[in-house]
């Protein structure tokens, strides 16, 4: 009988209690660890599996070789990658997604949207684009006039206009664009594709990012970063006017003093290796230094655009001395080839930059006079971006790359109250991909009669990612990385392969 004086919890105290349930503990501890073992854990995060209940795979990295080139998981359509971003949010409904019901209802509110708060405020009425769209190539895809040298090439772009991020601001949007998540600290699309595959040419990184002349993106090394990969997979940031530091011999150092120091240093580095046999930071960081001499030999090489022909740089554009910006973003898409062809795996191609001197002046974030600001960007991106692809194709090397146009969101059908351009739209945009295994010309989902949100085929960011990844032949359920208990990836927890647009 319980003694109506004790607390009501004094049984727990009890000694025979105690020792009753230590034994049943015991057992139960015991037999969750022989579970574990065995991978039967419901929700059970395991170094042998992902969430999706694959296998993981890892590549096996000779920390002496971190950029040794590496087989993908199944033949792949593509050996390399060129992203073609344009930050600050390039508006879909004034280059590639043609919508009449912006013409026809210009000026009128949008249906069910009265007075829409979206990120900068209220918005004003529906709002044709200022540029006039055409039938363009063999397929009659229609695409505005601001981009006229990118709509000659509709017959070798497949288009997906159902993108859907999940944020509307700059920053996250870059992030989410770049790395799948919207926070920092998350490895970059090209930092994954390196830590998975390496590269041809281990005398050249094996990602470049090459940042717009008029400087980087908002959130900067975040888009091209390694996250919580090793540090060897970021990418190195250069374009044709701003080369590499530091790379260049001083004066007062002699070729022949340089030449006999690397011996030396050499020799060292290969008896400290076999002192400390197996110590894996030390080789990776002879790797470094070893990658970054060889780079004062090859980067020179490489952004010495001095032996292209003239013709080339008309193609490009780089030779337009009217519009200098354009000649100089050329002149990074000419770079861009250059690397490509001496095979770097990824490249990222910057065209617009964080804002220099207010809103939309030096991106793609057109507010407050679209038509102004878009009439100044768009000569820069479209014959130089053109050039590049045509330049690649005319070359052999699209077969074999895979090329990707992006930006981080799109823009609204209205335009914003008061003002004179279009506010942030996450809810559908379009981004495309042209080259290795996708089909062109083709055009994949749809966005509502007015641009606003996408309805048909809906693609997300992590879709998207994962059909990069596919192409180059690795399946983002397995490319993970083991960081703080959990298997990250790319795609995080979501994405599949959108395999209607492959060949």
């Amino acid at each position: 009988m319980t003694d109506p004086k004790l607390p009501w919890n004094a049984h727990l105290l009890q000694r025979r209690m105690f020792l009753e349930h230590s034994a049943t503990g015991l057992s139960g501890i015991a037999l969750t660890a022989l579970l574990a073992d065995q991978g039967l854990l419901r929700g059970q995060e395991s170094k042998d599996s992902t969430v999706s209940g694959k296998n993981p795979v890892r590549p096996e990295i000779d920390p002496s070789r971190p950029y040794a080139s590496r087989a993908p998981h199944f033949p792949a359509a593509a050996k390399r990658v060129l992203v073609i971003f344009c930050s600050g949010a390039c508006s879909h409904l004034d280059t590639f997604d043609y919508k009449p019901a912006l013409i026809q209802r210009n000026g009128e509110p949008l249906p069910g949207a009265d007075k829409l708060i979206t990120f900068q405020g209220e918005q004003g009425a529906v709002t044709q684009s200022p540029w006039k769209f055409r039938p363009r190539g063999e397929c009659g895809k229609m695409i505005s006039d601001l981009v006229p040298h990118l709509g000659s090439l509709a017959d070798d772009i497949c288009f997906l206009h159902s993108v859907r991020g999940k944020t509307n601001t700059h920053g996250p949007g870059e992030n989410f664009m770049s790395t799948g998540f919207t926070l920092d600290g998350f490895p970059s699309m090209g930092a994954w594709t390196t830590y998975a595959l390496g590269t041809e040419n281990e005398n050249l990184p094996a990602y470049v990012a090459i940042p717009d002349p008029r400087g980087t993106p908002q959130n900067s090394v975040n888009n091209w970063g390694p996250g919580f990969l090793p540090a060897a997979y970021q990418g190195t940031d250069f374009n044709a006017t701003k080369p590499i530091r530091y790379l260049t011999r001083p004066d007062s150092v002699s070729a022949q003093s340089d030449q006999r120091a690397r011996e030396y240093l050499n020799r060292i580095n290969e008896r400290m290796l076999e002192h400390y046999l197996g110590d894996s930071e030390l080789a990776a960081r002879i790797a470094s230094y070893e990658l970054a001499a060889s780079m004062q030999l090859s980067i020179p090489e490489v952004s010495d655009l001095a032996t292209e022909s003239a013709a080339t740089f008309a193609a490009y554009g780089a030779d337009d001395t009217s519009n200098p910006l354009k000649a100089s973003y050329a002149k990074n898409c000419i770079l861009a080839r250059r690397l490509l062809e001496k095979g770097v795996r990824f490249v990222q191609l910057f065209n617009g930059a964080y804002q220099t001197g207010g809103e939309g002046v030096s991106n793609w974030d057109g507010h407050k006079a679209l038509r102004e600001q878009y009439s100044l960007h768009g000569p820069v991106l479209d014959q130089p971006t053109a050039a590049l692809i045509k330049d690649l194709k005319q070359r052999g090397l699209l077969d074999d790359t895979l090329v990707v146009w992006c930006t981080e969101f799109g823009r609204m059908p209205t335009f914003q109250k008061g003002a004179s351009g279009r506010d942030h739209n996450p809810e559908g945009f379009t981004c495309w991909l042209a080259g290795a295994g996708v089909k062109a010309p083709f055009s994949f989902g749809a966005t509502d009669e007015f641009g606003y949100k996408a309805i048909e085929n809906i693609v997300t960011v992590y879709d998207f990612h994962a059909t990069i990844l596919h192409l180059l032949g690795l399946d983002h359920e397995r490319l993970t990385y083991y960081y703080n208990g959990l298997e990250r990836r790319l795609t995080d927890v979501h994405g599949h392969v959108i395999r209607d647009i492959l060949v």
